[in-house]
């Protein structure tokens, strides 16, 4: 949803100024904050190389071990492999500092790279949630409801996984989220590292969904995955054999350390984002092995538990200055670079909107290039909740908002209408506000600015109910096919694959 409004004042009347924010190219207007000093960053960055240099990263792929010893690593039992300095710099000069994921349509592409901000909403959770039909395991139809909701809104650029549909086989289950990412958004879409076999499917529906051949997928970004590494200090089979896939096919991996501080990292924020630095370095050099000049994005995901229980926590000060700590690192090696918010909460609530949001400022603030988990994530990533999806999303375009260029001419200044009102006046009726009136200001997505009178002579509903309306009319609009002639194809595909038994994820 494209904010685009021209609108006449009375019939006959000249177009009046005319709004248009374009949601889908942000640039961040924020100043970079920092957390920490420049020396300190400097250390944390020497510790996560003396890391990986000393005491090694756990690489259990025979595959990618081969690749890091031809580079110059060397192995030691237990599959460690010790990862020299220059190895990583020789990565990082290589790696390229800006990449332009591939759409459907030219005007889909998404340019990462430092300065430009992307957001995605919650992804990977294994159930949905919403005012309706309640908390359940998440199914074929909530991936299909949230891709599309996805899709509705132009200030998320890109899809991802959204959630589990655990109502189809998870040999087949690739072929399912493939096929209607492709089919309901044409914005870059999504693929799984579960070993070879699944992403070389997708490749295929893509390719045959975009109309490409081999070598023009190879040289340019269709799609992207995102690598969790194992924290502490391991890269598992299907991470491992991701990053060689994605590399060198020449699609996106975004490397996104998950560790929760006190549980899998340090207690403190800058030991939990020294390890997290390590754990993306390894991983940023091994698709520089497989592939120089292959696109990668560093990335980080850093927050607390709480200490009380062990659940994770998120969108609090910890979290925050983790976020600020990783884009002063980001920016020290000048790769674009993913970051997250999300909620800890259960239900959409005060709660669920606090930490949002406050994690959400820490991703700005920061200077990341991706944030996702940034609209419908609770429980701490295991429910994308609709209701929260249509709440956060309110939030989102208010940012959008912020992003376009604001204008301090004559015309805004408006000494025209300083002249015509005189003291004691209003400007209701100026011409300025009368030419401006309705395009001027943000229009709100579920917020309501009527007075109390009129909003509980209207039901009196609150910003949950509001929501339920918006996600329940936009899913009720006619499904998009931007797959037309090319779908057939994409079907017989997928029922020859599933005949011979799918591809089970490997591990």
């Amino acid at each position: 949803m494209r904010p685009e409004r021209a609108r006449r004042r009375g019939r006959g009347a000249p177009p009046a100024v005319t709004r248009t924010v374009d949601y889908r190219n942000l640039r961040s207007p924020f100043p970079a904050m920092d957390v920490f000093s420049s020396d300190e960053i400097a250390a944390m960055h020497e510790a996560a190389l003396d890391v990986l240099e000393r005491l090694g990263m756990r690489v259990l792929l025979p595959e990618a071990r081969d690749l890091f010893v031809a580079g110059g690593a060397t192995v030691r039992p237990g599959d460690m492999v010790h990862i020299g300095r220059e190895m990583v710099e020789a990565a990082l000069a290589t790696a390229p500092r800006s990449i332009l994921g591939r759409g459907g349509a030219r005007d889909r592409d998404v340019l990462l790279e430092p300065g430009r901000i992307v957001f995605q909403p919650g992804a990977g959770a294994p159930h949905a949630t919403d005012a309706i039909r309640g908390r359940r395991p998440g199914t074929a139809g909530d991936f299909v409801d949230l891709t599309r909701l996805t899709q509705h809104f132009d200030v998320l650029q890109m899809v991802p996984p959204l959630v589990e549909p655990q109502d189809v086989p998870t040999h087949v289950r690739h072929y399912l989220t493939m096929e209607r990412q492709l089919r309901l958004s044409d914005k870059l879409p999504f693929v799984y590292s579960r070993g070879t076999p699944q992403v070389m499917d997708c490749f295929e529906i893509l390719s045959l969904a975009r109309g490409l051949s081999e070598d023009e997928l190879r040289a340019a970004t269709h799609c992207y995955t995102i690598i969790n590494t194992n924290s502490p200090r391991t890269l598992d089979i299907p991470m491992a054999q991701g990053l060689i896939d994605f590399a060198r096919w020449g699609q996106v991996s975004i490397v996104t350390p998950f560790t929760l501080m006190g549980a899998m990292a340090p207690i403190t924020v800058a030991g939990a984002i020294t390890l997290s630095h390590a754990e993306a370095l390894a991983a940023i050099t091994l698709t520089q092995l497989a592939s120089p000049g292959a696109p990668v994005c560093y990335g980080t995901f850093t927050s607390n538990v709480d200490m009380k229980s062990g659940a994770p926590a998120f969108g609090t000060p910890e979290h925050f200055r983790a976020s600020l700590a990783a884009g002063q690192l980001a920016r020290m090696i000048g790769l674009p670079w993913r970051s997250a918010t999300g909620s800890a909460a259960n239900i959409n609530d005060a709660q669920a909107a606090n930490e949002t949001q406050f994690g959400l400022w820490g991703c700005l603030l920061a200077g990341a290039t991706i944030t996702i988990h940034a609209a419908g994530w609770l429980e701490g990533g295991l429910t994308v909740g609709y209701e929260k999806f249509i709440c956060d999303l309110e939030v989102l375009q208010m940012v959008a908002e912020l992003c376009a260029p604001a204008h301090a001419g004559p015309a805004e200044i408006g000494l025209d209408a300083l002249e015509e009102v005189k003291p004691g006046g209003h400007f209701f009726a100026a011409a300025q506000t009368m030419a401006r009136y309705q395009t001027e200001f943000y229009e709100p997505l579920v917020a309501d600015w009527s007075n109390f009178g009129t909003w509980e002579g209207r039901g009196g509903r609150d910003a949950n109910q509001r929501a339920v309306g918006i996600w329940q009319e936009i899913l009720a609009e006619p499904e998009a096919d931007f797959l037309g002639d090319r779908g057939p194809a994409i079907d017989a595909f997928i029922e020859q694959r599933s005949a011979e038994g799918g591809a089970p994820p490997e591990s």
